[in-house]
């Protein structure tokens, strides 16, 4: 019997599609990752009786980043990222250990059907788990085909088997089209960064932004955002005048009239109108035109059109928005949310999908009339080649969804409903008058049937009075005739929802990266959400922008770029060489990166206008240990320390607050010593602000504060406080936090456990002593008599946190409430440095590893 591995992008859909293609007889359990479930089942592949086991990844495998050396900004020339530095890819998240579990799943299998979602992005994880499995499965016999890939678009039954029944190749120009997008990215995007962000944040201090980032879709995003703003202030008011006359039909009521000209710009042009009209006492009927007139139900939704509705209409920004619509889409209630296409297939299912919606109480009725009547046949729309338009697939309650979840599903199944409803139809009457030479019209609809507007009532004809019937050569006694002053208004600032529209226009982005693009943006203090949706321009965003446009031009608008998207998708096409299209944008990115460097000074003048230098910035907290005076601590994005004497900057932890530590000094370069902390319930830890920066010793890295110092005599290091191995991490060891009492708590140095214990102890203190069953160091605790939970009321007491039974229900583990899991400055993940086997630094041991450490600390650790 044959062995079929599948593998699905997401847990949820790979239980989904399981659940459907073995009819629920399927035996499911945890995988070697805890992350992705494996459910394995007896049915036919290709005519013939298969073991099959089904399972998933957690999106992209791997990523692409430069090797080792090169992700050093102090030791490597921006430069050099854009051809010397080679990339390599990694694992995207090594604690999932995805290659080695899918390996081990893979292990003896024949085939492979791959259930990745069907777009550029699915191809490319195809490729990355073919590359971790293909080595570990069973050799094929010559021309036996063993790599198969299944295409859908909506988790159902129908959906599904269909695909199982017609299945073909993963596409590999699709995936080497991603691969590109990647590594153009990758190497552009950190040397323009590394680059202006060591510039600037070297010299100025109030940027808030703890990254200067440039993006080549990131940039002309913010550029149509900035375009605005210039609008906006350059923007000059224009005074103008208006006619506005009033008749009465009849004695009780009154119409008013729009003048043909609209408006003049000149006021004594404008007085002599009103003149010449106030000589007439009636006005005159021209004509009277009817006219039947159709409003257009709506394309099909794809997903531009669903990110612009949510942001204008539901309040979504963008990337929550797409983030709802992939839940929605691995639960089964709607098709695949990322399609460009708005133009249904012949042969798709509308009227099964319309049945669906039959007993949901808001359009039951609405349904039932389309099922009984028969269905529109949905606008013809652009075919993309894609998936179908996004389409509600199973009903739903908003007891199931709930929320943001329902208000979502509710929009996509009205403009579904829409779509094979009837066009909206409205009697057209205008009628036009004329008062002395001036021509005057109104305007009136009445709903002759309201179509498609019944389920999207937002898009029903405006209520409006009622005109009088009348004809040609009627007269009408004039009510009133006054001239209106008025200015011209500017434009607002862009919309989350104009802005989309721009991004598709331009080909800036795809259909699933324009929200990562506006988030980007956004959390890079580039720009603010303002009410309404609204982007405003930070003053950084916008001096960047200016400064672009002062260097070269092309590094914001977004023609280069469209320009690149263009041949991306030749690739994906087969019809342009990867590594020619590589080499020759790459090629024109590093030459604009030579100009701008050597130009930066003409950014660097609007810089001076907007922001404040170092010197002048921040407040003086701890000293200096070579000059020995006071360093001024910026607080604003990134927080760091300037030394305005010595002409130093010192970065420091990010995204906690700072304090001086009790104006002690570090030993070994005489610098004061800093606390930062997260928070009462999260992590603190003292640094010494040089250490932090220019490591003392081999085995620590920069970014180690002293609970990761290996100075073997200091009070605040590691060697002095640490306690034992961590109970969860590798690399971790657990430190006493000496400032926290009287809530004693003891975290790791490299992961965000915290264990709270000994509370209301006068003293803490780690002992040189260590325990004989785990080798942890003893903890010394004195409590005060009065509150002593030590039995026989005793008050001092030593031993072990792991072993001792005395402080068995003194103990408490709990993960740490850091503001930012990346709550290191700008250092990213770190692998634990070498130490000696079972030993840490001075000389005490660590804790020894039981087979199952959580299960045998589980009493201790509640």
């Amino acid at each position: 019997m044959r062995t079929v591995l599948m593998v699905a992008e997401k847990p949820s859909l790979a239980q989904s599609i399981a659940k459907i293609l073995s009819r629920g007889n399927m035996s499911s359990r945890k995988g070697l990752n805890s992350a992705c479930s494996v459910h394995e089942y007896t049915g036919s592949f290709m005519g013939q009786t298969a073991h099959f086991k089904m399972t998933s990844v957690c999106g992209h495998v791997m990523t692409l980043d430069f090797i080792g050396k090169y992700n050093s900004w102090d030791k490597v020339d921006p430069a050099e990222l854009f051809s010397k530095a080679p990339t390599e890819k990694k694992e995207a998240n090594p604690k999932l250990t995805m290659v080695k579990f899918l390996q081990v799943e893979g292990r003896g299998c024949d085939c492979i059907v791959l259930w990745l979602d069907c777009d550029k992005e699915g191809e490319n994880i195809c490729f990355e788990v073919l590359d971790a499995v293909l080595p570990v499965m069973n050799k094929p016999r010559s021309t036996e085909r063993t790599i198969y890939r299944a295409k859908f678009s909506s988790i159902t039954d129908t959906d599904i088997c269909n695909a199982m029944n017609h299945l073909g190749e993963p596409n590999r120009n699709e995936a080497l089209s991603v691969d590109a997008r990647q590594e153009l990215d990758l190497r552009i995007g950190c040397a323009f960064t590394r680059f202006q962000t060591k510039y600037f944040q070297g010299k100025y201090g109030n940027l808030d932004s703890s990254l200067i980032s440039f993006g080549p879709c990131q940039t002309p995003t913010l550029g149509f955002c900035v375009e605005r703003h210039d609008k906006i202030q350059s923007f000059k008011p224009e005074t103008y005048w208006v006619l506005q006359a009033k008749v009465n039909p009849e004695k009780e009521s009154s119409l008013t009239l729009d003048w043909d000209r609209v408006r003049v710009f000149d006021r004594e042009i404008a007085q002599m109108f009103l003149n010449i009209t106030k000589m007439a006492k009636e006005a005159k009927v021209e004509s009277v035109n009817k006219k039947e007139k159709v409003k257009q139900r709506p394309l099909a939704l794809n997903t531009v059109e669903m990110l612009r509705v949510a942001s204008a209409a539901l309040g979504m920004g963008p990337q929550h928005a797409m983030q709802i619509a992939e839940r929605l889409y691995t639960q089964g209630y709607i098709s695949y949310p990322r399609t460009e296409t708005t133009h249904y297939p012949e042969n798709f299912d509308l009227k099964g999908c319309l049945r669906q919606q039959a007993n949901n109480p808001y359009w039951a009725e609405t349904v039932k009339a389309l099922l009984s009547e028969g269905i529109n046949r949905p606008r013809k729309g652009h075919d993309a080649g894609d998936h179908p338009p996004i389409t509600p697939m199973r009903a739903a309650t908003e007891a199931e969804l709930g929320g943001d979840g329902w208000r979502l599903y509710e929009y996509i199944t009205r403009h579904f409903i829409a779509t094979v409803s009837a066009d909206c139809k409205y009697l057209q009457t205008t009628i036009s008058f004329s008062i002395g030479p001036e021509r005057f019209t109104c305007i009136g609809k009445v709903v002759t049937s309201p179509g498609f507007t019944e389920i999207m009532p937002w898009h029903s004809i405006p209520l409006e009075e009622s005109l009088p019937h009348c004809e040609k050569g009627d007269l009408f006694p004039i009510g009133e005739m006054k001239l209106l002053e008025k200015q011209t208004s500017p434009p607002d600032y862009l919309t989350e929802a104009e802005l989309i529209t721009l991004m598709e226009k331009h080909g800036i982005g795809t259909d699933a990266s324009i929200p990562v693009h506006i988030n980007n943006i956004c959390q890079r203090n580039y720009v603010t959400v303002e009410s309404g949706r609204r982007l405003k321009p930070t003053n950084l965003g916008i001096v960047l922008v200016h400064g672009y446009y002062k260097i070269d031009a092309e590094l914001v608008l977004p023609t280069i770029r469209s320009a690149v998207e263009k041949q991306l998708n030749l690739i994906a096409l087969g019809k342009a060489n990867y590594h020619q299209v590589l080499e020759h944008t790459l090629d024109i990115f590093k030459r604009k990166f030579h100009y701008f460097v050597d130009s930066i000074a003409g950014m660097d003048e609007l810089m001076e206008v907007s922001f404040s230098p170092l010197a002048a910035t921040g407040k003086p907290l701890s000293r200096c240990g070579k000059c020995h005076r006071f360093m001024k601590y910026i607080q604003a994005k990134p927080s760091r320390l300037h030394c305005s004497h010595c002409d130093e900057t010192y970065s420091l932890p990010q995204n906690g607050t700072i304090k001086l530590y009790k104006e002690l000094r570090c030993p070994l370069d005489d610098f004061e010593l800093v606390l930062w902390s997260s928070g009462s319930r999260g992590k603190s830890y003292p640094l010494c602000p040089y250490c932090y920066n220019h490591p003392p010793f081999r085995d620590m890295k920069k970014g180690m504060g002293c609970n990761e110092c290996t100075h073997p005599t200091c009070q605040h290091s590691l060697s002095m406080l640490g306690i034992g191995q961590c109970v969860e991490c590798e690399n971790g060891v657990l430190v006493l936090d000496s400032t926290s009492g009287p809530k004693w708590k003891m975290a790791c140095n490299k992961c965000n456990v915290i264990v709270h214990f000994f509370e209301n102890a006068h003293k803490v203190r780690v002992s040189p002593e260590t325990c004989d069953l785990c080798d942890a160091a003893l903890v010394d605790v004195d409590f005060n008599k009065a509150k002593s939970p030590l039995p026989g009321d005793e008050t001092q007491h030593s031993g072990c946190v792991f072993c001792d039974p005395v402080f068995q229900d003194l103990v408490e583990l709990k993960h740490a409430a850091m503001r930012h899991p990346m709550h290191r400055g700008g250092q990213g993940k770190r692998q634990g440095r070498g130490r000696g086997k079972g030993r840490r630094p001075g000389g005490r041991l660590n804790p020894k590893k039981p087979k199952d450490k959580m299960a045998a600390l589980a009493a201790y650790f509640v």
